[in-house]
């Protein structure tokens, strides 16, 4: 039921993707004006849709389920980067490719197929793994991809996504709540993170050589590593560690953790990529590989889960 859920939204979503590609080839738009749409989703839609997600009413099993996937999420993480650490020296893989194939786009992917398959008070145990993540690309992610070891404090702090990270864990503490007009427009402006990310990605692909795309010859392995072998010891960790038994619920909130695990690759590699002096182009073209790829990948990584 899961899997057939998550399939139809993942349709829904590419076929969104695919019609900003065509607006781009029609010249009815520019790749270049997806940029605004970018920015939006960074500092509105995306915290909103945080914010929103921890509009519920604060309980032990809320409490435990957050724990459990913060648990989760670090594990995976890390060792996802551990893994990545071990083929680097076998598979050659350079800066871009080795921050490509660690990290997911789960913040923009993640969100609306959690609330399309589960529903909305299932969104808050999509934000422990958002915000590991931002302390590890800011650290393990700047350290690859500019040859220096250092970690930007500020740009964790600063970021939108751990603001509201942040305002929705005191929000969620203190029993505070916005009023009804307040929330609504929150709650609308959250419901579009979906589309407006895959509008961006559309845009962008419409906007690229895909003769260009397919010369990377190693783009293939990039994302088989991101979307298909990376993920295989986060789905054994879930599956058979006995964590799903720790709180009411396990089995839902490792199933969130796991499908944020199994995204394509993150978009903010791109932009880090232009400004730490790598070949953006290239990151780009990991980037809308795998997110072509994840229609088929994901929904195996669930049913593997499921069975």
């Amino acid at each position: 039921m899961i899997v057939a859920a998550l399939i139809k939204k993942i349709i829904s979503l590419f076929l969104i993707m695919f019609s900003g590609a065509l607006l781009v080839r029609l010249k009815i738009l520019k790749a270049g004006d997806s940029k605004v749409l970018s920015l939006l989703t960074l500092y509105l839609i995306i915290p909103c849709a945080i914010i929103n997600a921890f509009q519920v009413d604060f309980s032990l099993d809320i409490k435990g389920g957050l724990l459990l996937a913060l648990c989760a999420a670090v594990i995976i993480q890390l060792g996802t980067i551990f893994f990545s650490w071990l083929l680097k020296k076998t598979l050659k893989l350079d800066p871009v490719e080795q921050c490509s194939a660690v990290y997911s786009n789960a913040a923009n992917l993640i969100i609306p197929l959690i609330s399309a398959m589960l529903g909305e008070e299932w969104v808050i145990f999509t934000c422990p793994f958002t915000a590991s993540q931002l302390f590890l690309i800011w650290s393990h992610g700047k350290s690859v991809l500019c040859g220096e070891r250092g970690f930007s404090l500020k740009k964790v702090l600063t970021n939108t996504n751990l603001i509201a990270v942040f305002v929705g864990v005191v929000m969620l503490l203190t029993g505070f709540s916005f009023p009804a007009p307040v929330q609504d427009a929150i709650g609308s402006v959250s419901a579009i993170v979906g589309p407006i990310a895959m509008l961006v990605t559309g845009m962008i692909l419409g906007g690229m050589d895909l003769k260009k795309v397919f010369t990377y010859k190693r783009v293939w392995l990039v994302t088989f590593l991101r979307l298909v072998l990376l993920p295989i010891p986060a789905l054994l960790l879930v599956k058979f560690s006995g964590l799903a038994s720790l709180v009411p619920g396990g089995e839902t909130v490792l199933l969130i953790v796991l499908m944020a695990s199994s995204t394509p690759t993150a978009g903010m590699i791109t932009q880090m990529s232009q400004v730490y002096g790598q070949d953006a182009d290239y990151a780009s073209a990991i980037n809308v590989v795998s997110t072509l790829m994840c229609v088929f990948t994901l929904p195996v990584v669930v049913a593997l889960y499921q069975l």
